[in-house]
Parts: structure tokens; C-alpha cells; sequence
């Protein structure tokens, strides 16, 4: 099936999904405000699949972050060795390790090469693929979903969370590594030199532990506020961006400024607060790096004077005490990365368990090409439960027929068309298409069947050619230019400088909404489906192009059985039958000349809206 736009306007259906886990409810509605733990096992167990396909990638790079975190460790080490041997005057062996120093300084160059490129493959790799099962998992999620769940905040999941992950693997998880590697090394390494002087080297670190329990409890509420505070920001630009016609037709700049100026200081606040508490760990560090490399200096220097310990393990343990601290440092901060991270995952794969309101049975069955019968029996649907929009329609519609829908808002006929593209499910009752259940069916069969000429036009960024072959990409340039003949469009379009090839902009913007909904009607004509669903497709032009569109509207009825949709109600006079709906019961039906007759609602709304209407401008 093809859109001329985001289909019809939804309720907000589904069900809401609960937030503690990782499996999302039919259409779950999310909350994003989740500062996540250090490690989640769930997360990363999701990401073993991901991770199985980098493995290669993965293990060169785990492979540098060996060579380069030995290659580290060696040097204190053969500078000890060196001094001794500069302090005997052993000149020989002086040679030797200064050879091996520089082996060792290539094989820290060939790790760390090899770390950052392979980690870095395997990181996009990672994101390639999650970000690809994301777009294709959300396209296959129902209107219902889309109703919850802010644009912004989707985004957000599928740019920064994935973004985030990314990072965590190409960067996160190789610092985490090394830093543990590095730790227990130079342990190892100290300990071996001198076991006394480790033992008072270590003292210190119970400190450490202590003070970031205590840190980490203030961090993570600093670092949860940083969280939320971001996101009310990016809700707050999101929406008022989205919506800068209308800020700027009711002279609300300066208001909008006043509100994004309190949630965005908002945001400052609690990230001073963040990053204040993170500036305390740094000095605290460095104060136990100090106190540590002073008492080794004291005791170690006793020793040296007493002839206990050679000068050089005296250097290489000062140098080994600085090398220690540093991957705490990294940990300490690694610890809100990883946080991010792993919120990150939840929010991602809470995104990808997220399951489709509508799904298609394991028996569904292809629908061939039908004549174009449509049939409402006895359907009834609520978006919220014991809130129904529909009672009880009965409705049939003979191939080739032409039958508008007509009521007044919230009347129930765009629910009624939602239920017919199955965008939504009928709850009791059933549609039939030539005696298919829509239900028994594939949903991409179904929506082949059925084409949309939507209220609001939408063109996809690309030319005039692309958005008419949006729904038939195996059209010729022949065929693009017959259907946009038929319907109209072509003479506009030829007048164009590149013609077909103009490119359309953002969603259509370089054009006026009458060609929009041109190139709309074209799109529709050119896909060639039995059905179409016009959803008061001329109610955003003016008068003289919704008299050229209505000749273009008879075109694309001929032949296919049209439903309409309309609050213009001179543009529904010539259906075959109008159906007239009212608290989301038909009430009327029959010709214009018989609802006329009867003076009932169709009577009412035609004295009302049929009266003349301002020009709109068609810009």
C-alpha cells in the first residue's frame, strides 16, 4: 500500500507497557527518565547476538589491549632494571634493556593501533546493524504505538542510545579492560619487587573504596537528574520547533524562550551538580596517589639507605604508584559511562520488544487483486476500553461504488477508515473485502489493496518523480507523466525549471499544498489499487484548486471503489451514496438528493458548511 501521508488521525490506542524490564507490551508507551546500573546482565546477554557478529574485529582488538597494556607495564619496570644497571656501571646489559625498551615502545604503538582500529570497526559495525533492526522494528509497529510515543523521544533511541552503545564498545569496554588489566598487573608486578613496599602502597586503596561508596550514592541521584533534565529540554525544543508556524502566528516566541530558558537552566543546574561531584573524585585521587607515593619514598628510602633495596626498585615503584592511580581515575570515570550505557541498552531493546498491536495470524493468507467490495458487519471499536468511537456499523459497498462519509467531528469516520487499513483492530465485529476477512490476511497484502489521499499531503525528500513513484517504484517516466497528466499535475510540473527531476524539500516544503496534494493524487493514480480512500483530500487548498482537484478526484474514482472522507460538503454530491455518521452510529444514508429530502443531519451540516468558504491560501 502507499501514503500520501501519516495516515489518519489517531486516538491514542494500545496498551501501556510496564518500565521495570526489558519486554515491551503492545505498544508500550516508555519513560526515558532511567539512569540504569553499572552492568545489567539483560542488557549485555541481548548484545552477545550483536557482538557474535564483530567477534572477529573483537578479539584483534581485545588482542591490542593486551599487547599495549603489557607493553605499559614493562616500562617502569626496565627503567628500575636500567638504573641499577646505570648505578653498577654495567654498560652491557645498560644496552640490552634499552633494546628492549624500544621493543616494547613498538608494541605499545601496534597495540594501541590495533585496539582503536579494530574496536572502532567493530563498534559501528554493531551500531550498522542495531540501528537497521530498529528502523525496520518500528515500521513494522501499529498508529497505536506512534499515539504514545513522542517523535522525539523515538529519535532519541535510535540516535543517541545507539550512539551510546557504540561508544560504550569501541571506548568503554577497551578502557575497562586496560584498566584492569593494568591494576591487577601492576599489583602482580609490585609485589614481586618488593611485597612490603606493595603492602603499604595498597593501604591507601581501602580508602579510595570507601570514599566512592560514598560518592557514587550522591553521583548516581546527580547523574539521574542530569538524565531527566536533558530530556524535558529536548521534549520542550522538539515540540516547539515542530510547531514554529503556530508559535509564530500567535506571536508566542518570547513565551516559548521564557519556558525553554526555565527547563534548559533546569538542565544547567543538574549538570553543575554532576559535574561538581565528579571534580571532588578527581583531587581526592590525586591526594591518595600523593599520600601513597610519599609513604614509598619514606619506607622505600629507608630501605635503599639501609642497603635493603636497590635505587632502581625505588624509581620503578614511585613510577608503578602513578601508573596505578590512573585507571582508577579512568574507572571512577567509566562508572557514569557505564550507567548511561547500560540505560541505554534497556531503552533500546525495551524499544525492539515492544510487540505490534497488529499482527498478522500464523495461517494469514496473501490477498490476490480484488473487485473492490467492502463490507462493515456489525463493528464496533473503542481506542480506550469502554470508550467506544463505533457501535455496531453496518455497512456494504459494491465494487466500483462511490460512498463519502460524512459527519461531524469525532463523528467516527476516520476511525472508521483506520480500521478498514487495519491501522488499528477491530475489536467486535468484522471488515470483509470481497468476502476476505481483513484479519486473515497479510497486512501488506491488505494495504496493497488500498490507497490514501491523505488530508495532510506528505512528500518524501527527493524529486517530484520519486514521491509519484512512491507506491509503484517499477514505473516508467512514461507512466509517471500519464498519471500526472490524469490527475492534473503535469502542466504545474513542466513549468517547474527541472520538471519531474525538482526536488520537493523537507516534506514538500518548496511546494504549495495544492501541488502537494497533486503529486499526492498522482502517487495514488500510478499505484493502481482497487480501493481508494480519499480523506478529505481538498479541505487544505482554495477554492479554484479544489475545483480542478475534484475533476482530478472523478479521474481516480473511475473503475475503483472510493470511499470519502469530507467537512465540504459540495464535494461529496455527485457519490453514489453518502453515509452520515454521528456519535459513531450511522444515522443516514442514501443520495444528496434523499439525505436532502429527509432534512435530517446531512440535511443540517449541508445548510451549514455548504455556504461559501474564504480562499485559502495554497501556499
Amino acid at each position: 500500500m502507499f501514503h500520501g501521508g501519516g495516515g489518519f488521525g489517531g486516538h491514542g490506542g494500545g496498551y501501556h507497557g510496564g518500565h521495570g524490564g526489558l519486554h515491551g507490551a503492545a505498544d508500550a508507551e516508555f519513560d526515558d527518565d532511567v539512569l540504569g546500573k553499572v552492568y545489567d546482565n539483560r542488557v549485555v546477554a541481548r548484545m552477545l547476538p550483536y557482538l557474535a557478529k564483530v567477534k572477529g574485529k573483537l578479539s584483534v582488538g581485545v588482542f591490542g589491549v593486551v599487547v599495549r597494556t603489557v607493553a605499559t607495564l614493562a616500562g617502569p619496570y626496565m627503567i628500575a632494571e636500567a638504573t641499577n644497571y646505570i648505578l653498577d656501571g654495567n654498560l652491557t646489559r645498560l644496552g640490552i634493556i634499552a633494546i628492549a625498551f624500544l621493543i616494547a615502545q613498538g608494541l605499545l604503538f601496534a597495540g594501541q593501533y590495533l585496539e582503536t582500529l579494530f574496536m572502532a570497526y567493530a563498534g559501528q559495525s554493531m551500531l550498522l546493524t542495531l540501528r537497521t533492526d530498529m528502523f525496520n522494528h518500528l515500521h513494522k509497529l501499529s498508529m497505536s504505538f506512534f499515539d504514545r510515543n513522542k517523535v522525539g523521544k523515538l529519535m532519541s533511541r535510535v540516535q543517541n542510545d545507539v550512539n551510546q552503545m557504540q561508544q560504550l564498545l569501541a571506548a568503554g569496554v577497551v578502557e575497562l579492560l586496560a584498566s584492569v588489566l593494568t591494576l591487577v598487573g601492576i599489583a602482580v608486578v609490585m609485589i614481586i619487587m618488593n611485597a612490603r613496599l606493595a603492602l603499604i602502597t595498597l593501604t591507601v586503596v581501602p580508602a579510595l573504596f570507601i570514599i566512592m561508596l560514598i560518592w557514587q550514592r550522591f553521583a548516581r541521584r546527580a547523574f539521574i537528574r542530569v538524565r531527566q533534565a536533558i530530556a524535558v529540554v529536548n521534549d520542550q525544543f522538539q515540540e516547539s520547533i515542530s510547531g514554529v508556524r503556530v508559535v509564530q502566528s500567535l506571536s508566542r516566541e518570547n513565551l516559548n524562550y521564557d519556558q525553554f530558558d526555565t527547563v534548559n537552566r533546569a538542565n544547567l543546574d543538574a549538570n553543575i551538580t554532576a559535574v561538581r561531584l565528579q571534580s571532588m573524585m578527581m583531587p581526592t585521587v590525586e591526594i591518595l596517589t600523593n599520600v601513597a607515593f610519599g609513604l614509598v619514598l619514606v619506607f622505600g628510602g629507608i630501605q635503599v639507605l639501609n642497603g635493603q633495596m636497590a635505587p632502581g626498585i625505588l624509581i620503578g615503584f614511585l613510577l608503578y604508584i602513578q601508573r596505578f592511580f590512573a585507571p582508577v581515575m579512568e574507572l571512577i570515570m567509566l562508572y557514569t559511562e557505564l550507567q548511561r550505557s547500560m540505560a541505554s541498552g534497556v531503552r533500546i531493546f525495551e524499544l525492539l520488544d515492544v510487540k505490534p498491536a497488529i499482527k498478522d495470524k500464523p495461517d494469514a493468507i496473501e490477498m490476490p487483486r480484488i473487485k473492490g467490495e467492502v463490507k462493515f458487519n456489525d463493528v464496533s471499536f473503542a481506542y480506550e476500553p469502554g470508550l467506544d468511537i463505533l457501535h455496531d456499523i453496518n455497512l456494504t459497498v459494491k465494487p466500483g461504488e462511490t460512498v463519502a462519509i460524512v459527519g461531524r467531528t469525532g463523528a467516527g469516520k476516520s476511525s472508521l477508515m483506520n480500521l478498514l487499513t487495519r491501522f488499528y483492530e477491530v475489536e467486535r465485529g468484522e471488515i470483509r473485502l470481497d468476502d476476505y476477512d481483513v484479519r486473515s490476511v497479510t497486512t501488506e497484502s491488505l494495504r496493497r489493496q488500498i490507497g490514501i489521499v491523505p488530508q495532510e499531503p506528505y512528500l518524501f525528500s527527493g524529486t517530484i518523480e520519486d514521491n509519484i513513484k512512491y507506491g509503484n517504484l517499477e514505473a516508467t517516466h512514461e507512466e509517471v507523466v500519464e498519471a500526472a497528466k490524469a490527475v492534473g499535475a503535469h502542466e504545474f510540473i513542466t513549468h517547474m525549471e527541472k520538471g519531474y527531476d525538482t526536488q520537493v524539500g523537507e516534506r514538500g516544503g518548496h511546494l504549495s499544498a495544492g501541488q502537494r496534494q497533486f503529486i499526492c493524487l498522482a502517487r495514488a493514480i500510478l499505484a493502481d489499487p482497487p480501493i481508494i480512500v480519499l480523506d478529505e483530500a481538498t479541505s487544505n487548498v482554495d477554492t479554484n484548486a479544489e475545483r480542478l482537484m475534484q475533476k482530478s478526484l472523478r479521474r481516480l474514482s473511475e473503475g475503483r471503489t472510493s470511499l470519502i472522507i469530507a467537512h465540504r460538503l459540495s464535494t461529496v454530491t455527485n457519490a453514489d451514496r453518502i453515509v452520515a455518521l454521528e456519535n459513531g452510529r450511522i444515522v443516514e444514508m442514501g443520495s444528496h438528493q434523499e439525505l436532502l429530502a429527509k432534512k435530517g443531519l446531512y440535511y443540517q451540516m449541508f445548510g451549514a458548511l455548504s455556504a461559501p468558504h474564504e480562499e485559502k491560501s495554497d501556499n
